[in-house]
């Protein structure tokens, strides 16, 4: 898509084009999002077995650090880590849902 020019005009039609982009990766997001979290379950299912915390900040620590030096922006840094620090919340959730309580 060419970015218009000051002098052409413009309407709402020209966002169609960036909404179906922003759609699509959205479904890439949840796939992807739904494929880590299936990775993260078993671990958590091998952490069962070898009896280790579902929690471990040293773990999370260089999965926040390895994201932030992946990102070429424009999300700032602190956005990734936010963004990731969620993302681990709710597998971590996921993973207390599923073995913690047997």
């Amino acid at each position: 898509m060419k970015p218009t020019s000051s002098s052409q005009k413009v309407s709402e039609k020209d966002i169609e084009p960036y909404r179906a982009q922003i759609d699509k990766i959205d479904q890439t997001l949840v796939r992807l999002l739904n494929e880590r979290s299936s990775l993260a379950n078993k671990i958590g299912r091998v952490k069962q077995q070898l009896g280790l915390p579902i929690y471990m900040p040293a773990r999370e620590k260089k999965v926040i650090e390895n994201v932030i030096r992946a990102n070429p922006g424009p999300l700032s840094p602190e956005a990734v880590r936010r963004l990731f620090e969620r993302i681990i919340d709710e597998t971590r959730a996921l993973e207390r849902q599923k073995y913690q309580s047997k």
